[in-house]
C-alpha cells in the first residue's frame, strides 16, 4: 500500500500531465487557425479563377 501511495504522491507532484494538456490545447488552436486560413485562401483563389475565366470567356 505504501508503494501505491508513493506513486500517487509522485504523480500529483509531477507536472507532465498539465504540460501535455497545454501542448494539446496549443496544437488544437494551431490546427483551427490553419484550417481557417486554408479555407479562406481556397475560397479567395476560387473566386479569382472564376473571375479570370469569366473575363476570358467574354473576350473570346
Amino acid at each position: 500500500m505504501k508503494s501505491f501511495a508513493l506513486k500517487l504522491k509522485r504523480f500529483l507532484k509531477s507536472e507532465d500531465g498539465p504540460t501535455a494538456v497545454e501542448y494539446a490545447v496549443m496544437l488544437s488552436l494551431i490546427i483551427v487557425v490553419c484550417i481557417t486560413a486554408v479555407s479562406a485562401i481556397g475560397t479567395r483563389a476560387s473566386q479569382t479563377f472564376n473571375q479570370v475565366a469569366n473575363q476570358l470567356g467574354t473576350t473570346g
